[in-house]
């Protein structure tokens, strides 16, 4: 195991830091009783949901960024499944919570429709992929299990990369319009998933056998 292997963990959770001081900002908010605006107005109104949302999500994704460390898996397996009993209900009620919100709240003009609809899509993607993740380790097919639940965290992790998706923006000064808006956003899934089925079919590859020296022939 390399350590740029061992490093992975700690990366993905530096890539939640992004989001998870974003949500704790966002309960701070609500629990201070802030005062209210246009870009806060639909969370005062129902603090339910977007509250099980961040707490799900910022569970699922710093406690899920170890899973993928192959050596913890190995020496500590009984941690590796006592992680996943918590992690596939709070990745649950992270995706379900923000496909309830994307269909609940008021969608901000900025979103339009079509940001709407990328929530609607990868949500119910990350559900379905912590369930058929959890369905293959029911059956012991860990292959399909590691698979879906990469695909699962990659789409939950996507908060992180769509912070750096809008960077262009950020950079020129301005505010995104609405199909720049949908553009960064799905760049953020898009590109996480690519990452993730990189590795899922780069460990999939059967391992290169060292090629044998050749054997010396006696003349004579």
């Amino acid at each position: 195991m390399t350590i740029r292997a061992r490093l992975v963990p700690y990366s993905l959770v530096a890539l939640s830091l992004i989001p998870v001081v974003a949500g704790a900002f966002r309960v701070t908010e609500l629990a201070a009783g802030a005062p209210i605006d246009d870009g806060n107005a639909r969370f005062f109104a129902s603090p339910v949901p977007v509250v099980l949302h961040i707490v799900g999500a910022t569970v699922y994704c710093l406690v899920g960024a170890f899973q993928f460390d192959a050596v913890l898996r190995r020496r500590r397996p009984g941690r590796h499944r006592i992680a996943g009993r918590v992690l596939i209900p709070c990745g649950l009620v992270a995706a379900l919570s923000g496909l309830w919100m994307a269909v609940a709240y008021d969608v901000p003009p900025i979103d339009g429709l079509g940001v709407m609809l990328l929530r609607l899509v990868f949500g119910s993607a990350m559900a379905l992929s912590i369930v058929l993740g959890f369905l293959a380790v029911r059956r012991r097919d860990f292959t399909a299990h590691r698979a879906w639940m990469m695909r699962g965290y990659a789409i939950g992790l996507a908060a992180g990369t769509q912070a750096f998706t809008h960077v262009p923006w950020l950079l020129a000064g301005n505010q995104p319009d609405m199909l720049g808006r949908f553009a960064a956003m799905a760049a953020g899934w898009l590109i996480n998933l690519a990452v993730a089925e990189w590795f899922i079919r780069r460990s999939r590859r059967p391992a290169r056998r060292a090629t044998p020296a050749p054997t010396a022939v006696p003349v004579g």
